[in-house]
């Protein structure tokens, strides 16, 4: 008797071995209808997959999570179906599944047309009304290759080459078309029906410049079909909200192709800049760092004592001088151990907290690059402390709490954690790792937060907590880091005196709150649609006279207020009222000041909040009230 376990406890006893489909159908026609995939003891499998020996087993559907992946999964194959029955010379290459949907690159003799995306999308509608089954089946590695290159399939024939020699290889064919993947997918094409085809865009093969490029084709799909029309909701707002577009209208910033990847601030950009800097050197100060400033430039053999040239050296800028090699930092944890290590340090040191806005540079593939969200020159609020591994715990449990509150007063309130664990390519013993990693757990329960843990995804030297904000549209964004390491402090001899008198190695938190900066400000552009709160837009309003008698009175109020410190421009152009009201609007000044003859007389302002009228007030009560405002919006817990 065969005992099948489900997620509620319940056991279906079978006589012989069941398909994961014979057991959603014992349980009800809905669910059999509604199944996807299985999970049998842990491991997503197919629906014709059989159980032959007692497991757990939970049925997955469209409402899981797994069930979308293996929708947007599943899709792309049936794109790839529809380009060979629309293109049977393209071929296709690598088609995975990303955040809210999937893309697959196929290699063709033209550029794929707006007019062909709606054709593919077409051809893929009349093949999920077709219902075909998808069945998975095995070949040896040697005979898919064979397979491959005898239907022209030459990049997939490339892949399976890269796979050890030996290898069985699971294969997925639905009508004509045959794709090697691992799986699992849909049992039929008829359970994919709510999707679209989003653009097309060039890729590298293999993500190489030196390769041919191949055309990446995008597409969405999802469950149903409000959360298809939300999605594209999304969309068209994150469109509004773009960054560059209103980097631009804003007057912020600019790039340009002289300096791919660099960016140039205008003075309002700028400003926007230094509020936030100066605002985090405030907290930072506040809680016991010291600030340090490293060189951009050091010698090769530097690095490679760090351990990044080997690991880091094609993301490295580099150059030479009077026939020595020097690289441009990509950051900055290496010089910062330098200045720990300049002087005999004693466990009474212990904590050191040194932070640096540190200018990076990294060789970013030019196709990666976006406005500020990807840049290779970026500062990042970086710091780094060297403490001992009993203070692992409370040192991580203040920079959690710095952490909250700064992404508070920043408007983000919805942080996730996450825990990247140990990666393929990693410098120190497995046991270090092992001692890295309880290390950050057990820091992150003394948080009192949850978390979720990516094997795999941690930085050559240690593993590291991620903090993912969510902006106001529902994206995330991974912008905090911590990072436990015990290997760089034994590679560049960093050591203190104990208490005994003896050496001994600090322990080294790299952590970071923004991030890069320039990423940092990209987001919040478009977190508050280039509308900032008071404290951080940085031109905070506008004087503008009705007519030139009040020109003097408006340059007096201007004074008055950058005295406080406020950022103000002055319009004191000849146009009408109205026009100058509209005109300033698109750049979304906090506070629009009107100043006309009974303002003048009454040493008072007449004030627009946004589209608000405020009415008229003093001008040492505007004062207060901006103060106040300010007061309110960081110190919001």
């Amino acid at each position: 008797m065969l005992n099948i376990t489900l997620p509620d406890g319940s056991v279906r006893q079978f006589e012989a071995p069941v398909s994961v489909s014979d057991v959603a159908a014992s349980i009800g026609t809905g669910l059999a209808k509604a199944a996807l995939a299985g999970k049998v003891n842990g491991k997503l499998v197919d629906t014709a997959y059989r159980i032959e020996q007692d497991a757990n087993l939970a049925i997955i559907t469209s409402k899981d999570e797994e069930g979308l992946d293996i929708i947007r999964h599943s899709t792309a194959h049936l794109m790839a179906y529809a380009v060979q029955e629309l293109f049977p010379d393209a071929q296709v290459t690598i088609g995975p599944t990303i955040e809210d949907g999937f893309y697959y690159d196929f290699a063709y003799k033209r550029p794929f047309t707006p007019e062909d995306l709606a054709a593919i999308e077409k051809k893929m509608e009349e093949l999920v009304k077709q219902d075909i089954p998808v069945e998975r089946y095995e070949l040896p590695r040697d005979e898919a290759i064979a397979y491959f290159k005898s239907i022209g399939e030459d990049y997939k024939a490339e892949i399976i080459e890269s796979i050890p020699q030996g290898e069985v290889l699971s294969l997925y064919r639905e009508g004509k078309f045959t794709d090697l993947c691992r799986g699992p997918h849909v049992p039929s094409t008829g359970k994919l029906k709510i999707f679209k085809l989003m653009k097309v865009a060039g890729a590298y093969w293999r993500g190489d410049s030196n390769n041919e490029m191949l055309q990446r084709i995008y597409g969405t799909a999802w469950a149903n079909k409000d959360d298809l029309k939300a999605y594209l909701t999304r969309l068209e707002e994150a469109e509004k909200r773009d960054h560059r577009r209103l980097g631009k209208q804003l007057d912020l910033f600019h790039l340009q192709e002289e300096a791919p990847g660099m960016v140039f601030w205008h003075p309002r950009g700028w400003a926007l800049w230094q509020t936030i800097e100066q605002h985090m050197r405030r907290e930072l100060n506040a809680a016991g760092y010291k600030e340090v400033k490293t060189p951009q430039i050091m010698d090769k053999t530097f690095w490679e004592k760090s351990g990044h040239w080997q690991n880091y050296q094609d993301n490295m800028f580099l150059t030479s001088s009077e026939k020595r090699e020097y690289a441009v930092k990509p950051m900055n944890c290496p010089g910062h151990v330098q200045i720990f290590n300049h002087g005999l340090r004693s466990y009474r040191d212990l904590p050191m907290r040194l932070a640096e806005f540190g200018s990076c540079h990294r060789n970013e593939p030019s196709g990666a690059l976006h406005g500020l969200m990807r840049v290779r020159g970026f500062v990042q609020d970086d710091a780094h402390i060297f403490c001992t591994e009993d203070q692992i715990v409370d040192e991580s449990r203040a920079f959690n709490e710095l952490l909250m509150r700064i992404y508070r007063q920043f408007g983000f309130n919805d942080v996730s954690v996450k825990l990247s664990l140990r990666p393929e390519k990693r410098a120190g013993s497995d046991e270090i790792w092992d001692k890295a990693e309880n290390g950050l757990r057990q820091a992150l329960t003394a948080c009192g937060v949850s978390w979720e843990e990516l094997p795999g995804e941690g930085a050559f030297y240690g593993p590291k907590i991620e903090y993912h904000i969510k902006d106001a549209i529902g994206r995330s964004w991974q912008c905090g880091t911590l990072q436990l390491d015990f290997v760089l402090p034994e590679r560049l001899d960093a050591e203190y005196v104990t208490e005994n008198n003896d050496r001994a190695r600090p322990v080294m938190l790299h952590r970071a709150i923004l991030g890069s900066l320039e990423r940092f400000i990209g987001i919040l552009i478009e977190n508050h649609a280039g509308s900032f709160p008071l404290w951080l837009a940085p031109v905070q309003m506008v004087v503008m006279n009705i007519t030139e008698k009040q020109a003097d009175y408006c340059y007096n109020v201007v004074e008055r207020l950058r005295d406080e410190g406020f950022r103000v421009e002055l319009d004191l152009r000849n146009e009408k009222i109205g026009y100058k009201i509209r005109d300033n609007s698109q750049y979304r000044y906090p506070y629009q000041i009107v100043v006309g003859e009974n303002e003048k007389e009454n040493n008072q302002v007449a004030v627009r909040r946004k589209a608000e009228d405020l009415g008229a007030m003093g001008v040492e009560d505007f004062i207060a009230h901006l103060k106040q405002e300010i007061a309110l919006s960081i110190t919001a817990e």
